[in-house]
């Protein structure tokens, strides 16, 4: 029999935020019980936390992992960023022997996937907020025109630069280990595809877009 171990967490700012909630919480564990877990299953215990994602002492998951290394019994979140928005605690958990990990929002990911997944979200909260305050910053302080452009939209350029760097950046950690192993500018894509990492619209990634993103890290533009 399948067996899970259920951990939630909630803070006051995710409350009710992009499906943070813990009634949203709830509905994504109940979807993936009812469609993707194998059967029969017991759902051993549950668990749940108030706290931001940024607060190292979470006692209820402390409580949660110990209950799954005791049991044998899967970890079930309903997304990675409820477990821990910090890449290197999943790495260390992944890591762990005793703990099994399943996320309710990616019931076929593996734990390369989840890995992959949670490098590239943690990169993109840091490139994309920093380099775009950033690159205003400058283009305000230089507070001049390039090609007879108001400043307003020589900032409004930069910005879009800088974004798609940081977009470039983002999947760095993918894309660049398999070109140098020679893999395909489309398997690459594939690759970015099957592990849940959307493009810049929310779309597919298709061999061109791989390209593009290899000239930007290769070309520093």
């Amino acid at each position: 029999m399948k067996r899970y171990v259920i951990y939630r967490r909630v803070s006051t700012t995710d409350q009710g935020k992009h499906g943070h909630g813990i009634d949203a919480q709830k509905r994504d564990i109940a979807l993936f019980l009812q469609n993707f877990s194998e059967e029969p299953f017991e759902v051993v215990k549950e668990f749940e936390d108030h706290l931001s994602g940024k607060t190292a002492d979470r006692p209820e998951l402390a409580k949660a992992l110990e209950m799954v290394r005791k049991t044998g019994a899967e970890l079930l979140v309903a997304k990675l960023d409820r477990l821990s928005r910090k890449v290197s605690f999943i790495a260390t958990l992944m890591d762990d022997p005793k703990v099994k990990l399943r996320v309710a929002s990616m019931p076929q990911a593996d734990i390369f996937q989840l890995h992959i997944y949670a490098a590239l979200a943690e990169q993109e909260r840091e490139f994309i907020s920093a380099r775009t305050k950033a690159a205003l910053a400058e283009a305000k302080v230089k507070g001049k025109k390039l090609g007879g452009l108001r400043p307003r939209t020589e900032a409004r350029n930069k910005a879009l630069q800088v974004n798609a760097k940081a977009r470039a950046e983002r999947v760095a950690g993918v894309v660049l280990p398999l070109r140098a192993q020679g893999v395909s500018l489309r398997k690459i894509a594939e690759a970015l595809n099957t592990s849940g990492v959307p493009t810049a619209r929310g779309g597919s990634w298709q061999a061109s877009q791989v390209k593009r993103v290899l000239e930007r890290l290769e070309g520093g533009g």
